[in-house]
């Protein structure tokens, strides 16, 4: 296997090819041979392996990772792992290039390609390892997830439960009638204001998150803003559900907000449909973009969250 290196180009398998991304060198771009792609989904389906057996059954989702490695190339997994777990990236995007319109077909995928990562964890939102969710013109819900019209501030996943959440997958389903509403991403080491932020006083005080009631999380969880990992800086916030006691607490928390909203770091992403980011959760920021308003708007996204497994 070729040794990865930032922004260059590298021929992996006759199946796919690894590429730095063209909006960032922090990315990879991964292009998989559309030939392959079918063999996997006609094998998906010989199989009669449904999105519900998934659901039902867990160890199908390691199969299917397993599928999907046989038809791309034997070290395709070991490639991704490679890719999150290096601070210098920690992200790459990915797709069916075109062969399936399917969101099952999407949902299996996206399952094959987070199974060589960890595993997902349960996503109570939806009662599932995964969360399908759209974004419409109009929208009552508790949270910014939904609102289309206003900006998804930069946040990490994660941060109202007590389990890790390493990795994030976010998979573009469908998109209708649709402008901006982009993918915004920060890496911690390209955010101006990190030394800032983490040399405060407040930066490893313990804040308390409580998720709104469309989370299904009744918890409260007590945790700092900033901890290291491999001795790196890493960062769990999100501005919607944490909450301070103090307004010294507060203006802290305000101003780490605007500074990463306002760095010039921050990257749109252009995401088709039926293609994939993924990102390691501990050192990536991701928000998303206010749309354009229109009657006829629908976008539906899909999460998958989870920890690495040794």
């Amino acid at each position: 296997m070729s040794t990865l290196v930032k922004g260059s180009f590298i021929q992996v398998n006759s199946n796919y090819e690894v590429k730095g991304h063209p909006q960032s060198e922090r990315l990879y771009n991964i292009k998989m041979k559309q030939e392959a792609i079918e063999n996997f989904l006609t094998e998906i389906k010989q199989k009669d392996i449904s999105v519900q057996r998934l659901e039902y059954t867990p160890y199908e989702r390691l199969i299917v990772a397993d599928m999907l490695e046989r038809h791309i190339g034997d070290n395709f997994g070991s490639v991704i792992r490679e890719i999150i777990h290096d601070r210098e990236t920690g992200g790459f995007t990915l797709g069916l290039e075109g062969v399936s319109k399917d969101t099952d077909d999407y949902v299996i995928f996206a399952t094959a390609i987070t199974h060589h990562l960890g595993l997902p964890n349960f996503d109570a939102m939806s009662g599932k390892y995964y969360a399908r969710f759209e974004v419409r013109d109009t929208d009552n819900s508790d949270s910014y997830l939904r609102q289309a019209y206003r900006l998804f501030t930069l946040h990490t996943d994660g941060t109202f439960v007590d389990e890790p959440t390493d990795w994030l997958l976010m998979m573009k389903m469908v998109e209708e009638n649709a402008v901006g509403g982009e993918s915004r991403l920060l890496h911690l080491d390209d955010w101006k204001g990190l030394d800032t932020f983490y040399d405060h006083p407040l930066a490893k005080h313990k804040f308390t998150y409580i998720a709104p009631p469309s989370k299904n999380v009744s918890r409260t969880v007590d945790r700092p803003t900033f901890f290291k990992h491999n001795d790196k800086p890493c960062i769990c916030y999100i501005d919607q559900f944490v909450n301070p006691e103090t307004v010294e607490e507060a203006k802290y928390l305000r101003d780490l907000s605007e500074s990463m909203e306002n760095d010039e770091a921050v990257i749109e992403l252009e995401l088709p449909v039926g293609d994939l980011v993924v990102i390691n959760n501990l050192f990536w920021l991701h928000g998303r973009a206010a749309f354009e308003k229109h009657k006829d708007l629908n976008r539906e996204l899909m999460r998958q969250r989870g920890h690495f497994v040794q």
